[in-house]
């Protein structure tokens, strides 16, 4: 088996003698979508093979986190157990959510449950 970083193949074709690749991806390095990677191999006699293609498809499978704070009239975050004043404008802040499986938040759905 041989390992290689995902910049070695970026940077273009990569030889091994071993019919297995594992191919190291940072943060980052991959985008969401699909990638097409290609094989070719060769016989001991030199004679090469049709081009095989395969597309992996880089998938965001992780749920993204809600975050939610609760500020005050005056824009200033409300603590312990969020009190508001009666009768007075408040503010939903969700601007920390965030998603660690590569994707962005493009939606917020928003509801009053009593």
């Amino acid at each position: 088996m041989s390992v290689i970083k995902f910049e070695e193949i970026k940077a273009g074709a990569v030889q091994r003698d071993d019919a297995i690749l594992t191919i190291e991806v940072g943060e980052k390095e991959l985008p969401i979508g699909g990638h097409t990677f290609e094989l070719q191999v060769t016989d001991d006699s030199g004679n090469p093979s049709a081009p095989q293609q395969v597309m992996v498809i880089v998938a965001d499978t992780e749920a993204p986190t809600a975050v939610v704070t609760v500020l005050d009239e005056k824009g200033l975050p409300v603590t312990a157990n969020n009190p508001v004043r009666y009768a007075r404008n408040f503010t939903l802040d969700a601007s920390r959510s965030f998603d660690l499986g590569g994707g962005r938040i493009v939606s917020y759905r928003w509801r009053l449950l009593d």
